[in-house]
């Protein structure tokens, strides 16, 4: 009897360290080594990888987790002082949450889908659901760079896109690129320069919707920043263009939109346009170029939507 009730105390660190969750798993093998956390900082300060007993406390009661590279050596160390197996903590650790002010700005920016018209936006939520949208809110938008041929029926050719992103959190491995033109059409294909590649892709030949993973060549830790570009092309039937946007969910840094039209389907006039949390409905009219070419750019924007118009 004295012998199967000192194994229960091993079979539920067996069974935390291999479900988790890791403060629970922590925990019980801090109490299995029978250390305390003043030891235990001791034990890993001679070892290279100083932690204080406040920090240890936090990880063990689950406010806050290893996710800086000091700390997840640190927790390399600390197996290896609760005689727990390599990687046996470590494995079960979740995505860090991101820092608190972008938690803020993120939980004040609309959702995605709220900023289309109610009509089109089911589509993209439906489509949202079948891609691994997780790390939208984890990634903020550095420069964004977009360029639209219009071609001489006045119908949308060819999209370009470059974007530079910062992960706000360690882990994100994809971002999420939704294209859905003015009118339906055919749904573009899709290109991407190395080393980016595509996941899932989600098309939507009613409407000419478009929602594609962008695959990151690894996973970002916070504060590393990842570019990729893209080519988005319509074969016939193309759909017919009266304007060009981008919708954002998060602030962003600075955009850029051009709008190259065929010298055949030369607009009358062209008007920039925003409609952001901030400053409300806006537009200008542009300069109308004798090439063809119009463009707008912004700095420091809020959730919105911008974009160019013409008639």
């Amino acid at each position: 009897m004295h012998d199967d009730a000192a194994s229960l105390p091993d079979e539920r660190l067996a069974d935390l360290l291999r479900t988790g969750p890791f403060p629970d798993a922590l925990r019980a093998a801090m109490e299995a080594s029978g250390l305390t956390l003043s030891r235990i900082r001791h034990r890993l300060q001679s070892l290279g990888t100083p932690v204080s007993t406040a920090t240890l406390s936090c990880w063990r009661s689950g406010r806050h987790q290893p996710s800086q590279t000091a700390a997840l050596a640190a927790l390399a160390s600390l197996e290896g002082v609760l005689e727990v197996a390599p990687g046996a903590l470590s494995s079960l650790l979740g995505p860090p949450r991101p820092r608190a002010r972008w938690l803020r700005l993120a939980a004040d920016a609309p959702g995605l889908t709220t900023l289309w018209p109610r009509s089109r936006g089911s589509d993209v939520g439906e489509a949202y659901r079948s891609v691994d949208s997780r790390w939208m809110s984890s990634l903020r938008c550095l420069n964004r760079h977009m360029r639209l041929e219009v071609d001489a029926r006045g119908r949308e050719h060819r999209v370009w896109m470059r974007q530079v992103v910062r992960a706000e959190q360690d882990g994100p491995d994809r971002a999420i690129l939704t294209h859905l033109p003015d009118t339906p059409g055919s749904v573009p294909s899709l290109e991407l320069r190395p080393p980016c590649r595509r996941g899932t892709v989600v098309e939507n030949p009613r409407t000419g919707m478009l929602v594609a993973e962008v695959l990151f060549s690894r996973p970002l830790r916070r504060g590393d920043t990842a570019i990729f570009e893209a080519v988005l092309t319509h074969a016939e039937p193309r759909p017919s263009a009266e304007e060009f946007t981008v919708r954002q969910r998060e602030p962003a840094g600075e955009y850029a939109m051009e709008v190259h039209f065929d010298p055949a389907a030369l607009p009358a006039t062209c008007y920039a346009f925003s409609t952001s949390s901030e400053s409300g409905p806006e537009s200008r009219r542009l300069l109308h170029t004798t090439d063809g070419c119009v463009h707008v750019i912004g700095t420091r924007t809020s959730p919105g939507v911008y974009g160019i118009r013409w008639e």
